[in-house]
């Protein structure tokens, strides 16, 4: 349970990195940006351990650089599709 907290709490700091590290204006709200760093740990992490360069479990430096490289992804991501939701045509 520990870790799991652990995890959360990780993936809100990737969030707020992954916000500062892309460029641009970003019209998210921080709260969806805070999930998506959630979820880039969760990802980043599987990543690491699936490299056998680290596991989920722990936090290491790969762990942490896939984390935040999945993080800045899926907040690109998520700001590319609701762009293309917004643009009336």
């Amino acid at each position: 349970m520990s870790q799991l907290l652990g995890l959360i709490a990780v993936g809100l700091v990737i969030g707020a990195l992954a916000r500062l590290v892309k460029p641009g204006r970003q019209r998210m709200s921080l709260l969806a940006t805070l999930l998506l760093g959630v979820a880039g740990a969760v990802i980043g992490g599987l990543i690491a351990d699936w490299l056998d360069v680290g596991s989920i479990t722990e936090l290491n430096f790969w762990g942490f650089l896939f984390a935040l490289i999945t993080a800045v992804l899926l907040i690109g991501i998520a700001e590319g599709a609701a762009g293309r939701r917004a643009v009336p045509r």
